[in-house]
């Protein structure tokens, strides 16, 4: 007797390759956990970039379109792995791993910089209440580079603290892009 033929379509397309185990296992690697606090600290990153009303909207558009594109990317990707979805689509899904978490390395190092600069570039004025007057006067010296910009205290200390999450989310995607190269290597 012959063996039945092959099914084209099978021997056409290989099958998905991907390390991480699915279902709700892939929350106890380290991968897993490690996408869980990317989307933690990108949303806390989005929130605070959004509260305190992006002051400077030509650097911190930037951030707010990094932080919210990969909190719903990161999100997705993880809805996939943890569903099981990811079996199904015919992917090498470690390679693809590795060029998200590269990519989004890349577009939050920027991000991160440029909420610093934000940052940073808040020593030029401050507001200072006159003497026995509810007026206030704004006070302005010499900016120290190109950038300047005026924040409250509250919005300062908002976007220091967008600025530690960015940092840490940057080192997130850092981290996730080299344990998925050494998946993907394997």
């Amino acid at each position: 007797m012959s063996e039945p033929a092959a099914n084209p379509a099978a021997t056409s397309f290989p099958a998905p390759t991907i390390s991480l185990p699915l279902g709700l296992e892939v929350l106890r690697t380290y991968s897993g956990a490690l996408v869980c606090v990317e989307i933690l600290f990108g949303g806390l990153v989005w929130i605070l970039v959004a509260s305190s009303n992006v002051p400077v909207p030509l650097l911190q558009g930037w951030v707010m379109f990094v932080s919210l594109t990969t909190f719903f990317l990161s999100s997705a990707y993880l809805a996939l792995l943890v569903t099981g979805l990811a079996d199904r689509i015919n992917t090498d899904w470690n390679f693809l791993d590795v060029i998200y978490h590269f990519i989004a390395l890349l577009f939050y190092v920027a991000a991160f910089v440029l909420e610093a600069a934000t940052t940073a570039a808040n020593g030029g004025a401050y507001i200072k209440p006159l003497p026995n007057s509810t007026q206030s006067v704004m006070c302005i010296t010499y900016p120290r580079g190109n950038i300047f910009t005026v924040l409250n205290d509250k919005q300062y200390s908002i976007n220091v603290a967008a600025t530690i999450f960015a940092f840490l989310v940057t080192l997130c995607y850092g981290c996730s892009m080299v344990m998925g190269f050494k998946r993907w290597r394997m």
